[in-house]
């Protein structure tokens, strides 16, 4: 019904996702480096001159002073290797750090997977829909508006349904149920189809917005728990030493709500699409049974004046 690549969708997923997730890594520490070191031999080679002539260290003693305001002033900072982050986590990390890593990465590139595919079809279907409103109406009859419309159309799909309905009401069981009928159950039943269709993933949104918070909590849990083990083993509780673990383990959370935030608006973002396409396919069902029926009905008086004339 829906004939689209998904490629285009899937690299746009990844490409998002990575992008992201290398957001979450950890910004480089800086730190300061005063220039007051740098003076230092300065200092030590003043110290002769004021031993020899107190006047001239004293001379000496303003201009040094007003040049190494500016030095002292002026900070320097200089780049320093950040031991805890996303890398070290999985350089350093256990199965269960690496497994929860790949869980929620997946996760996250599936529900962006989704999320485009998705916001794809509803944008072709609402195109579809404008298509037959200004086309399928200005036939001359369904089969006619049918063939004007894109291969793969929502709306074709349910036009030849209709059709092929009223054609094929023959047989001894089908005759037993009034053509009206007949022919609302198949155009029911495309509609069903094409709902089932755009609902697609959607499950797959709610399971992330639901679980992925508490994935991305378990590998924190564990993270600190691994943290605590290890600082007990060593002896040492300083605040160098259990900060950085801890804040380490706490990206797992993020990662987690990283994955989860999207998830969950985009599900509720495309709930709420659907149903407006939903509300146009249904209207153009109405209307697509109301001429078939009419039509067949206007058919069937036709023979039956016929076959009395005769």
């Amino acid at each position: 019904m829906f004939k689209n690549t998904r490629l285009s969708a899937m690299l746009a997923a990844v490409l998002f996702s990575v992008t992201a997730a290398s957001a979450l890594v950890s910004a480089p520490a800086f730190a300061d480096a005063p220039a007051a070191g740098a003076t230092a031999p300065a200092a030590d080679a003043a110290a002769p001159a004021a031993d020899a002539a107190a006047p001239a260290a004293d001379a000496a003693a303003a201009p040094a002073g007003d040049a190494a305001a500016p030095a002292a002033g002026g900070e320097q900072t200089e780049e320093v290797h950040n031991p805890y982050g996303i890398e070290a986590m999985w350089e350093e990390g256990d199965f269960v750090n690496k497994g929860t890593i790949i869980i929620l990465s997946l996760m996250s590139i599936g529900s962006w997977y989704i999320i485009i595919t998705k916001l794809i079809d509803q944008q072709k279907i609402m195109k579809q829909s404008k298509e037959a409103s200004a086309k399928f109406w200005k036939a001359p009859s369904i089969a006619a508006g049918s063939a004007q419309l894109k291969e793969g159309s929502p709306f074709r799909f349910i036009a030849e349904t209709g059709t092929k309905a009223t054609q094929h009401h023959d047989g001894a069981l089908l005759e037993q149920i009034d053509l009206s009928t007949w022919v609302t159950m198949q155009i029911q039943r495309a509609v069903d189809r094409v709902q089932s269709r755009l609902q697609d993933g959607l499950s797959f949104l709610a399971t992330v917005g639901s679980t992925s918070p508490f994935i991305g909590l378990f590998g924190t849990v564990w993270g600190i728990y691994n943290a605590l083990t290890a600082i007990g083993m060593s002896g040492n509780a300083s605040i160098d030493k259990v900060a950085g673990p801890v804040g380490e383990a706490l990206i797992m959370t993020a990662f987690g709500l990283f994955v989860a935030v999207p998830a969950v608006l985009g599900y509720n973002w495309l709930v709420r699409r659907n149903k407006s396409v939903m509300e146009d396919i249904r209207s153009f069902s109405a209307d697509v049974h109301s001429v078939l029926i009419s039509g067949a009905m206007s058919t069937s008086n036709a023979a039956a004046g016929a076959k009395k004339a005769g």
